[in-house]
């Protein structure tokens, strides 16, 4: 009964510590034989501000329903991201995400976040702190949020580095 109750306590505080902002709601309409069919889109951004970041889109005829779909479809693509002792990336990146382009570069400390709208908002979530990011290209948010998590999803370590090519960190300075 106990270890139930640890279990428990430990989803939710899983599910505690995922903070959701909402970047889009739209207000779509579908043509149907009786007339138009009203529904709502919302685009969701999902993170535990720890390296863990997610996008969702969800669609329902009521906004929280959509919003709730949005979370539930952010959490199934979240991403892991290794970020640096000073909160920011470890080496400059490109991402891309349908018409949209979005440049990042790590900062000194101190920094913050530079960046505007969708990008700003995943970065916010993803737990960095230090960045300079540029949306180049389309203004859409759900695309500029995809390129965003595009370019934090191609993000490598040093470490990863030295496995892919099979020798130890220290040889890759040499």
């Amino acid at each position: 009964m106990a270890k139930e109750r640890r279990k428990l306590s430990r989803t939710k505080e899983k599910e505690v510590a995922f903070q959701e902002r909402v970047i889009q709601i739209r207000r779509v309409s579908k043509v149907v034989k009786g007339g138009k069919k009203l529904s709502f889109r919302a685009i969701v951004v999902v993170g535990n501000e720890r390296g863990q970041v997610g996008v969702g889109v969800g669609k329902a005829s009521d906004v929280i329903g959509a919003v709730r779909k949005g979370v539930a479809d952010g959490k199934k693509h979240l991403i892991d991201i290794s970020l640096t002792k000073a909160n920011s990336i470890t080496h400059p990146i490109n991402g891309e995400g349908g018409g949209a382009k979005v440049m990042m570069r790590p900062a000194a400390p101190g920094t913050g976040v530079i960046a505007g709208g969708a990008v700003r908002t995943v970065l916010e979530l993803a737990g960095i702190k230090n960045i300079l990011a540029k949306q180049l290209g389309s203004n859409n948010p759900l695309n500029n949020a995809r390129a965003a998590i595009d370019a934090l999803s191609t993000l490598r370590t040093f470490k990863d580095v030295a496995e892919e090519r099979g020798i130890p960190v220290e040889n890759l300075y040499a």
